[in-house]
């Protein structure tokens, strides 16, 4: 099995890497085997069409997100069943869809996701997403809207956020210079 792996100057802590993954579930070589696979298949692509790609496949998910995220607000007696049934995860999924989607922007342009200079640009994708999400119930109130518009305004909030986020990610990282880094394939 093909694995990149890549040298950095400054690698992320172990405590970090166990955060990730234990609390966010990021799988970094998940990221790195997406990347891999789509280079692999549009060799002529440029970073920002792979980049391109990745922002598309994250936005129809964002959408499903969006809406499961605000469902338990439109049913109050279901939505609290709803919510222990597990649909109160549609915000950790979509955060974690966010920052799968901004790492794997970053390795298209050929910055190293084990950095540590990722983890303030991961922190800064973790308050948006949950600003994103708070936005829905708000316009709701604010505009005294019937609550039954909430899971689709949700999910046309989570859509513009996840475009907003990968098109800022696309744009930074390809703007930023990628540090020399070796690369090999074992």
């Amino acid at each position: 099995m093909n694995q990149i792996t890549t040298t950095t100057s400054h690698p992320q802590s172990l405590a970090i890497e166990e955060f990730l993954y234990f609390f966010l579930r990021m799988r970094k070589n998940e990221i790195k085997r997406t990347i891999k696979v789509l280079q692999e298949r549009n060799p002529q692509a440029s970073p920002k069409e792979i980049a391109s790609r990745v922002i598309n496949a994250k936005t129809g998910l964002s959408l499903l997100g969006g809406s499961l995220l605000h469902i338990p607000a439109m049913m109050p007696g279901v939505g609290q069943a709803l919510k222990l049934a597990g649909v109160v995860g549609a915000g950790s999924m979509l955060t974690r869809m966010h920052l799968y989607m901004i790492l794997e922007v970053a390795l298209a342009y050929g910055h190293d996701v084990d950095d540590m200079a990722r983890v303030p640009e991961m922190a800064a994708v973790v308050a948006t997403t949950g600003l994103g999400a708070a936005a829905s119930p708000l316009i709701i109130s604010r505009l005294n809207l019937n609550p039954s518009y909430t899971a689709p305004i949700g999910a046309l909030s989570m859509v513009a956020l996840t475009r907003l986020v990968g098109l800022t990610a696309s744009m930074y990282y390809g703007a930023k210079q990628a540090p020399a880094r070796a690369l090999t394939v074992a």
